[in-house]
């Protein structure tokens, strides 16, 4: 009985380091997948002070200013007119950036989240009363 329950935790520590190996692999590619540095367009809405929305179409292009830092330059279109928007972000979590983004034209600050899973991301923004939320691809 001593024989075989040795044997069988041989092969379970041999399956979990496995196991380990693997995911620890899945992660890895995960996170070289989920770089923000590059061109990104898409679209979303907008959501103003007044409560109003708006559909959006964003281009925003990404650079790498460190390992987890990068800086955002975007240009969005609503119906009611063009926004140009620069940000700083820093990576959070493997997939995950968060930071600070102004607009210099409207003298708007304010916070922006991004996820990036492959080629596209989410992103979502919120200040000086307005929030947007918008999904862009590579």
């Amino acid at each position: 009985m001593g024989q075989l329950f040795n044997s069988n935790c041989r092969g379970l520590l041999a399956a979990g380091a496995t196991v380990a190996v693997l995911c620890g692999a899945a992660v890895s590619a995960i996170a070289e997948n989920s770089s923000l540095e590059g061109s990104w367009s898409g679209s979303g809405t907008v959501t103003f002070p007044s409560g109003g929305t708006e559909a959006a179409r964003c281009k925003a292009s990404f650079r790498r200013q460190t390992d987890d830092k990068f800086a955002m330059n975007a240009l969005c279109a609503t119906p009611s007119g063009k926004v140009v928007q620069t940000a700083q972000l820093e990576r959070i979590g493997g997939n995950r950036f968060s930071g600070e983004f102004q607009n210099s034209e409207y003298g708007i600050v304010g916070q922006i989240n991004i996820v990036v899973r492959g080629n596209s991301l989410s992103a979502a923004l919120n200040g000086g009363g307005a929030s947007a939320s918008l999904k862009l691809s590579k």
